[in-house]
C-alpha cells in the first residue's frame, strides 16, 4: 500500500455513501441523493466537491464499488481529481474513515464532509473550517456545529464546553442524540446548543490513534483491508474480505462520544442535510401562498404545497399541506408532516418485490445510460445514450437477439468478425448468440434505440469478453468464423 502524496494543508474526504431511502422515488438505493440533480441541473455531490475546491483540487471520496462511475463523472463536473476509495460493502463512517486516514501520511489535515448536504455559501463555509486548522493540528478532533434556525427533531446536537486553551473553539460538552419536539423547543431557547453537521476535520495520525483506543478492532479490519487493497488509475479497491469483517458503526459511536480531546466549532451560515422532502421544499422559494414549486408544476387554490415535477405538467388543485413527486416510473403523494416514513414505504415495497424501490427506469452505466422505454412477454424497447469516445463491453447473449436504430450521432458497432459504422436514421440487426459491442467514435452524445427480443430479457442474460472499465476479468473470446 502507497501512501497518497501530500496535496494541500488540507484535504478534504468526501463520504459517498447512503441508501437513498428518504427522499424516494427521486432518489434510490441504485442512485441515491448525492447522484441526482437537487440544485438546478447540479447534483448535491457536485455543489460539495465545488464548495471544496476552495480547499484543495484533490480529493479523497469514499463510495461503493457500484457508483463508482458517477463519483467520477461528478468529480469531472466539477473540476476536481482525486482519488476513489470503494468499499466493497457498507460499514458505516468509523470504517470509511479509518480507511481514508490510513491511505495519507499521519501529519495530513483531512477534511471528512458527507456527499449529500447544501451549503449555498461556500466562501464563508471554508473560512469557517481553515478555523479549525491549529486545534485539528493540537491533536483534536474537530467538529462544525451549525447554528440552529428552528427546533429540528432531525438533527443531533452538540453542547460547547470550555475554551479551547490552545486554538480557536470550544470543547464539546456533550453530544445529544436526535429530541423529541419539546426537548428541541427547550434547548432551542435555552441558547448555545448547536446542530450536530457530521463535519470533522483532524490530522490522519491523530485519528488513527483514538480509533486504535477506542475501536480497535475497527482499525485492525481497515488496516488489513488497506494493506491488502489495490489500486486501478484513481479507483483503490480495499480488500474486500478484511473490509467485510470490520463492524458497522458511525464515528459518533465508535469514537467521538468516547473521546477527550473533540472540539466543536459554529458555522453561522445556510446549511441543511436534505434529507427529507421538506428540506428539499426549502431550497425552492416560496409564493404568497407558501407553496414551493420546482420543474413543470401548476398549482390553483393550493397552500402549502410542494410539486416536483421534472418531467411533465404535475397539476395541484385545491391542495393544501401535500408533497408531490412525479418521476419516470413512481409518484409519491404525501401530507408534509409525513415525509419522515418515506423510508417505511420504500421498505414495504422492497419487501413486496417492486423493483421501483431501489432501481430506476433510467441505469446509468460507465459508458452513458439506458432509459427502458416499453416492454411485453418477448420484447424490451431502451433508448441508450453513449458519451463520446465511449463503448460497451464486447458482449454476447444466450436468449435475446438486438436491433439498433440510431437517432443522433454515429454508432461503431462490432457483429462478429465486421465491423460497422452506422449512421443517424441508419440500423442494424445484432443475431441471437453474436458477439458484438456498440462504440461511439464521435464527439457528441450517440444515442441509439434498442429493441431486444427473445425468451429471456433479463440483465444477466450477459456474457462479457472485454470491458473498458473493469466489470470483467479476462474471458477468452469464442472463435468467429
Amino acid at each position: 500500500m502507497d501512501t497518497l502524496v501530500a496535496v494541500s494543508s488540507i484535504r478534504p474526504v468526501v463520504l459517498c455513501g447512503g441508501s437513498g431511502t428518504r427522499l424516494w422515488p427521486l432518489s434510490r438505493k441504485a442512485l441515491p441523493k448525492q447522484f441526482v440533480p437537487l440544485v438546478g441541473s447540479k447534483s448535491l455531490l457536485q455543489l460539495t466537491l465545488e464548495r471544496l475546491s476552495a480547499l484543495s483540487k484533490q480529493v479523497i471520496c469514499v463510495t461503493a464499488e457500484e457508483h463508482r462511475f458517477l463519483v467520477q463523472e461528478s468529480m469531472e463536473a466539477a473540476s476536481i481529481e482525486g482519488h476513489e476509495v470503494l468499499e466493497p460493502v457498507a460499514r458505516n463512517t468509523a470504517a470509511a474513515m479509518a480507511a481514508a486516514a490510513l491511505l495519507v501520511d499521519a501529519d495530513e489535515l483531512l477534511l471528512f464532509a458527507p456527499a449529500d448536504h447544501h451549503v449555498p455559501d461556500a466562501q464563508a463555509f471554508a473560512a469557517t473550517i481553515q478555523q479549525g486548522a491549529d486545534a485539528a493540528r493540537a491533536g483534536h478532533i474537530v467538529t462544525f456545529g451549525v447554528v440552529p434556525t428552528f427546533p429540528s427533531t432531525a438533527y443531533g446536537y452538540i453542547q460547547p464546553g470550555a475554551e479551547l486553551p490552545d486554538a480557536e473553539g470550544r470543547q464539546v460538552a456533550r453530544f445529544v442524540e436526535k429530541p423529541a419536539a419539546d426537548r428541541a423547543q427547550a434547548m432551542l431557547l435555552e441558547g448555545g446548543y448547536l446542530w450536530n453537521a457530521g463535519i470533522f476535520l483532524v490530522r490522519a495520525g491523530t485519528l488513527i490513534e483514538a480509533l486504535r483506543e477506542h475501536a480497535p478492532d475497527i482499525l485492525a479490519a481497515c488496516q488489513k483491508a488497506v494493506a491488502s487493497s489495490s489500486t486501478d488509475g484513481s479507483f483503490i479497491r480495499l480488500d474486500r474480505a478484511a473490509f467485510e469483517a470490520c463492524r458497522s458503526e458511525s464515528i459518533d459511536y465508535a469514537v467521538l462520544e468516547k473521546h477527550d480531546k473533540v472540539a466543536v466549532i459554529p458555522f453561522a451560515g445556510a446549511w441543511s442535510d436534505v434529507g427529507s422532502w421538506n428540506a428539499v421544499a426549502g431550497l425552492q422559494p416560496a409564493d404568497e401562498a407558501g407553496n414551493r414549486a420546482s420543474g413543470r408544476a401548476v398549482m390553483l387554490h393550493a397552500k402549502n404545497t410542494f410539486v416536483h415535477a421534472p418531467l411533465r405538467p404535475v397539476v395541484a388543485l385545491g391542495t393544501e399541506d401535500l408533497v408531490v413527486v412525479d418521476t419516470q416510473d413512481a409518484v409519491l403523494v404525501a401530507r408534509a408532516d409525513c415525509v419522515e416514513q418515506v423510508k417505511d414505504v420504500v421498505a414495504l415495497m422492497t419487501r413486496d418485490g417492486h423493483s421501483e424501490a431501489t432501481e430506476h427506469r433510467r441505469v446509468a452505466r460507465p459508458w452513458g445510460a439506458y432509459d427502458s422505454i416499453d416492454h411485453g412477454e418477448r420484447f424490451q424497447v431502451k433508448r441508450l445514450t453513449v458519451k463520446p469516445g465511449a463503448k460497451l463491453s464486447l458482449q454476447m447473449h444466450h436468449h435475446r437477439a438486438e436491433h439498433w436504430v440510431v437517432v443522433k450521432g454515429t454508432a461503431k458497432v462490432t457483429r462478429g468478425d465486421d465491423t460497422l459504422l452506422v449512421q443517424e436514421n441508419e440500423s442494424v440487426y445484432i443475431p441471437l448468440g453474436t458477439v458484438h459491442r456498440l462504440e461511439n467514435p464521435g464527439k457528441v452524445m450517440l444515442e441509439v434505440i434498442e429493441v431486444q427480443s427473445g425468451s429471456y430479457l433479463g440483465e444477466d442474460d450477459i456474457v462479457r469478453y472485454e470491458d473498458t472499465y473493469g466489470r470483467v476479468a479476462s474471458v477468452s473470446r469464442p472463435q468467429l468464423g
